[in-house]
């Protein structure tokens, strides 16, 4: 299996990775049901109550896409669904994992909380009330506003801020993928292997030209990723057209030279191959300070 950093994961590496995902988005599901049980329990009969956690998720998702702030992002419940995917990566990301993990705990255990205080309040004796739209608000969208705009607050004391995504980190994430896949293309091209060290590969990026900060999501990025081989004078580059999206990931087309990275298949010994160069995965750590 090839992680999102282009490394090689094992057979039973990968299978453990993919055990400990699926337990954390089960442990991230714990928000969500905290508050559909608030919702059921406010609304009474109103199905509305039920589909609480849907609405929520829907809104979050749509939130997912926007540039917001690393401390806003990470305060999100919904932000532990995608945090799953440092686990694939070299290195992986235990900033995004551990905080998502905390808010989720936190906002079942507020949710929770938030229900029974409304169970022992509730009249089940009036057959016709179904809840309060006003109660449903105070009780339980201003605790939990209130609860992310804390996490937000305390994770900006960190020295977290803005969109988290920065020149260095994104060639950081491209020239390390491109170095793991180099070598996946060179094996499929039955060539001596060559270590990532040897080779040395670093990107240049830009974003949009010299008028616009390097820094936050988008597709006008481009990077120029340079490498050395033992044994050769010339240096080999490559052009790739980078989209950086708002949660860190990296999606980036290769650009030429054709016999690198420039085409989708290449020509290996025993015929043709999906080129690994052709487009290049990652995936930027938005908590890291690096």
């Amino acid at each position: 299996m090839v992680g999102l950093d282009g490394q090689t994961i094992g057979a039973g590496h990968a299978a453990a990775l993919v055990g400990i995902a699926w337990a954390y988005a089960a442990v991230a599901a714990l928000g969500f049901a905290g508050v559909g049980l608030f919702g059921s329990i406010a609304m009474g009969r109103n199905p509305m109550g039920l589909l609480l956690p849907a609405l929520l998720a829907f809104l979050l998702d749509l939130c997912q896409m926007l540039p917001l702030p690393v401390p806003v992002r990470m305060a999100l419940p919904s932000q532990p669904f995608v945090a799953w995917r440092g686990l694939f990566s070299a290195t992986p990301q235990i900033g995004p994992l551990l905080t998502g993990l905390v808010v989720s705990l936190t906002w079942a255990v507020l949710a929770t909380a938030m229900a029974w205080l409304l169970f022992r309040r509730r009249d089940f004796t009036d057959l016709v009330y179904d809840g309060s739209i006003r109660r449903c608000l105070l009780a339980g969208v201003l605790p939990l506003a209130l609860l992310v705009g804390l996490t937000a607050g305390v994770l900006a004391g960190t020295g977290q801020t803005g969109s988290g995504i920065t020149r260095p980190k994104v060639e950081t994430a491209v020239s390390t993928t491109f170095g793991h896949l180099y070598r996946l293309q060179t094996a499929q091209l039955n060539r001596p292997d060559v270590t990532e060290a040897q080779m040395a590969p670093s990107a240049a990026c830009d974003k949009g030209g010299s008028l616009v900060t390097d820094e936050g999501p988008g597709t006008d990025w481009r990077c120029v990723v340079s490498w050395h081989l033992p044994g050769a004078k010339a240096v080999g580059r490559a052009i790739y057209q980078v989209d950086v999206m708002a949660d860190g990931r990296i999606v980036a087309d290769g650009d030429g030279p054709t016999d690198v990275n420039g085409y989708f298949v290449v020509k290996a010994p025993y015929g043709t191959a999906p080129n690994p160069l052709w487009q290049v995965d990652s995936l930027i750590d938005l908590t890291s300070h690096k």
